[in-house]
């Protein structure tokens, strides 16, 4: 018997990234404040029960190493079944862009496979999982407005914050996270690492206090100019903050009403942008249950599954 469901995976923004140094394990130490955003591909799943595992994604762009996949793959092996799993993705969520896109699909994936497949899976396994994918993957399994330590996986909580009018824009540009932290760690001495963490902490504990800090926007934007002048453009326009999110190529604007966010989108003639909100945690998690409703029950998260026994 196929069992189906049609979800949503959703962009996250940077709100705020302080590179810290590079660890002795070659990764880099880092302070973000993650927030998930009205912006969402489109998943929708099939499964059946099958003899051999067979995986397949159908939809554009076709994309290489597709986490959808891998992630499909782990959960199969983690609840020890074999199963034909297929996937037809929408992609809205700009490839490359610093949003999350390819993350926020695989942890789609593993929070809604679970629940068809009919198997029990605790949230420490389902973390397990995503940690194994990517460093951005953890954060997808709640959404809402969460500080990352580390390479960004070690998540806390934080109280959630109001829906904003945020202006997106997507250059079409393709900003290599493997340049960014190349070009940035040649600079990271250069800023005290005190006063680093001091004006994050500001960030994090009074929002709206000051403007959020994102350090890769000064070698990012030395490599693509066309970036700097759309965060100036946003703050001419009258966004309160503009910043860019993860190593780019996205920059958003927070304005204070959607007046001044559509008077602002309609200046942008050649990007693509997109009018979003802040989505916060309950939000985030409600979205999924009502994908899932025809296949779990209670309250738990993750959402468990009405055939599990």
């Amino acid at each position: 018997m196929t069992r189906t469901a049609r979800l949503k995976a959703f962009a996250k923004l940077n709100l705020g990234l302080r590179v810290l140094y590079r660890r002795p394990d070659k990764y880099h130490e880092l302070r973000t404040v993650f927030q998930t955003i009205s912006l969402a591909d489109e998943l929708t799943v099939a499964f059946t029960p099958a003899r051999t595992t067979s995986i397949t994604i159908e939809g554009t762009p076709e994309i290489p190493d597709n986490l959808v996949g891998r992630a499909a793959l782990l959960v199969l092996h983690a609840l020890q079944i074999e199963a034909d799993v297929r996937f037809e993705l929408k992609k809205q969520i700009p490839s490359g862009a610093g949003l999350g896109g390819g993350s926020s699909d695989a942890a789609a994936v593993l929070l809604a496979l679970p629940a068809l497949a009919g198997k029990k899976i605790d949230s420490g396994q389902i973390a397990d999982l995503a940690a194994r994918l990517g460093s951005d993957v953890p954060f997808f399994l709640r959404g809402g407005t969460a500080l990352g330590l580390g390479r960004g996986e070690e998540l806390y909580p934080l109280p959630d914050r109001p829906a904003k009018f945020v202006l997106l824009v997507t250059p079409d540009v393709h900003s290599s996270t493997a340049d960014a932290y190349r070009d940035l760690s040649e600079t990271l001495t250069l800023v005290p690492l005190q006063n680093k963490l001091n004006s994050f902490q500001q960030e994090v504990w009074q929002p709206g206090k000051g403007v959020s800090v994102n350090d890769f926007e000064e070698v990012v934007f030395a490599r693509h100019p066309e970036l700097r002048r759309i965060k100036s453009k946003l703050q001419r326009m009258g966004s309160d903050t503009a910043s860019m999110t993860g190593s780019g190529s996205a920059v958003f604007g927070i304005f204070r009403d959607r007046g001044a966010l559509l008077r602002a989108q309609k200046s942008f003639t050649k990007e693509k942008s997109f009018a979003i909100s802040f989505l916060s945690r309950p939000q985030y998690e409600f979205a999924f249950r009502r994908a899932l409703k025809l296949h779990t029950k209670g309250d738990q998260w993750p959402p468990l599954s009405r055939y599990a026994r």
